[in-house]
C-alpha cells in the first residue's frame, strides 16, 4: 500500500507536471488536474475541473460561490483545442479576441483581424474580422 506521504509526492509531481502540459495533452488528461473549489486562491493560468470540463483562470482571484467556472467569464475560460471554438461576447479585455484567433459564428467561420477584438463577427465588420471559407 502506498503511503500517504507518497501519495501527497506523487500529487504534487502530477500538479507540476500538468502546469507544462499542451492544451491538449491537459484535455486528454482532465483527470490530473483538481476540482474547483470555493474559497480558494486561484493564480492566472492554472487549470481546473468544473462539471467535467477543463477551465483556465483568467485573473488572481479567489473563488466564491457564486463566482462558478460556467459563469464566471472574466474569471474562467474553457480549454479548447478546436480550430473554430463558438464565439462568446467577451466581457472585456481580458478574454478578448487576439488577432489570428479563429471562432465560429452563426454557421460560419471567422478570424480576427485585430488584437483586443471584443466585436461580433459578421459581414458589417470587415475591418475587425475575415470570414474563412
Amino acid at each position: 500500500m502506498i503511503s500517504r506521504e507518497l501519495a501527497k509526492k506523487f500529487r504534487a509531481f502530477i500538479e507540476e507536471m500538468s502546469m507544462n502540459a499542451t492544451d491538449k495533452e491537459a484535455l486528454d488528461n482532465i483527470i490530473a488536474y483538481p476540482k474547483w473549489e470555493v474559497g480558494k486562491e486561484y493564480e492566472k493560468d492554472f487549470r481546473l475541473r468544473y462539471d467535467d470540463v477543463l477551465y483556465k483562470v483568467l485573473q488572481n482571484h479567489t473563488s466564491q460561490a457564486d463566482w462558478t467556472p460556467d459563469k464566471a467569464v472574466s474569471l474562467y475560460v474553457k480549454v479548447s483545442i478546436e480550430e473554430f471554438p463558438e464565439w462568446v461576447q467577451p466581457q472585456g479585455s481580458h478574454d478578448a479576441y487576439m488577432k489570428g484567433d479563429r471562432v465560429s459564428h452563426n454557421e460560419k467561420h471567422w478570424e480576427s483581424l485585430i488584437d483586443a477584438n471584443v466585436y461580433e463577427p459578421t459581414e458589417s465588420v470587415p475591418t475587425l474580422w475575415e470570414e474563412i471559407e
